[in-house]
């Protein structure tokens, strides 16, 4: 095992380096602005669908039509946020963080039973600690009060 940050805990196999760390997403068109408006439109008449088009549509009285246009829907808005400069950007980060997730090195299963007995013994501790002075407290204020 090489000690190059750019290869996969697992496996060595080289990672795919990109040569600018951060990328910057460009500003949003007033193409992007329009995209946005008719995605945001599209999600919002998806879940509307339901209630209101079997009123307008005979066919939409199908439940699984109704399942159809809201699945529809949802593809549209998301295909137009994808073409949206944020959409790609996001996607961009979607793979980074895939990229990233085979750089951790994930600890063994006794190493996670291990910590999580520890997590489980102190939160019971501090659990009884914050019992004890909140029952010191009720009796110190009874004691005043009277």
């Amino acid at each position: 095992m090489s000690n190059d940050k750019s290869r996969d805990a697992s496996s060595d196999a080289p990672i795919p380096q990109r040569n600018n760390a951060a990328e910057i997403v460009s500003s949003g068109s007033p193409l992007d602005v329009v995209l946005w408006l008719i995605a945001l439109t599209l999600l919002i008449g998806s879940a509307m669908v339901n209630q209101h088009l079997p009123a307008y549509w005979a066919p939409a009285n199908d439940i699984w039509v109704r399942i159809g246009v809201i699945l529809a829907c949802i593809a549209v808005a998301l295909g137009l946020l994808y073409a949206t400069h944020q959409g790609k950007g996001f996607v961009r980060l979607l793979l980074d963080a895939r990229i990233e997730l085979r750089r951790v090195a994930w600890p063994t299963k006794q190493e996670t039973m291990t910590t999580s007995w520890q997590v489980l013994v102190v939160v019971i501790v501090t659990a009884i600690v914050l019992w004890c002075f909140d029952y010191g407290l009720g009796w110190f204020i009874k004691l005043i009060i009277g």
